[in-house]
């Protein structure tokens, strides 16, 4: 765990919402889970929307550093359409589904109820768009912004799936589909 006092009230909200959703959270339980005093809780977090806020904003700034370290590892290595989906499945199924992984699922349905949220999820969800369009533009994809959100969003649904039926999803070909798809949309275009 960090040793910054605001770093440990984050990481034990992802944790406690993770374990226990957002109604299970309250600053008693997330003080002593990240073993600081009450006051800590509120003097970094003035409210509990700024509290989620900046949980959510974390995780997915974490997330999405990690993903593009592991994208850039493999940049300029010229790998197919088939290659870059199977990629996404094997870092998708090496995702094991803690806690901290659960929460951003349930501050993204939060958002959906607290328009204090709602501009964090945008961001969020920005964010792992433009991650996709290095990635895509990287392929050589044509228009790799308006395939984005789509890659995005069927990516994230077939993780939920996978957490809420702990059955693993054909990720790979859900992936694989949407790029050729993308591919022949493209050379349409160029006709």
């Amino acid at each position: 765990m960090s040793t910054s006092v605001r770093d440990r009230i984050i990481a034990s909200t992802l944790y406690l919402i993770g374990t226990d959703g957002i109604a299970g959270i309250t600053n008693r339980r997330i003080a002593a889970h990240a073993n600081v005093s009450l006051g800590s809780v509120t003097y970094h977090f003035p409210s509990q929307p700024d509290l989620l806020r900046s949980a959510l904003t974390t995780f997915v700034a974490e997330e999405t550093t990690r993903l593009r370290e592991i994208a850039e590892s493999h940049r300029g290595q010229g790998i197919s359409l088939a290659e870059a989906a199977g990629f996404a499945e094997r870092v998708a199924e090496d995702l094991s589904f803690s806690a901290e992984r659960i929460a951003p699922f349930e501050l993204y349905v939060q958002a959906g109820r607290d328009p204090e949220l709602r501009a964090a999820a945008d961001r969020c969800w920005a964010a792992y768009d433009e991650l996709t369009v290095t990635i895509l533009t990287e392929l050589g994809l044509p228009n790799p912004e308006a395939i984005a959100p789509t890659l995005v969003a069927t990516i994230a649904g077939l993780q939920l799936r996978r957490l809420s039926t702990g059955g693993g999803s054909d990720l790979s070909t859900s992936v694989l589909l949407l790029l050729r798809g993308a591919v022949l949309a493209g050379a349409g275009q160029q006709r």
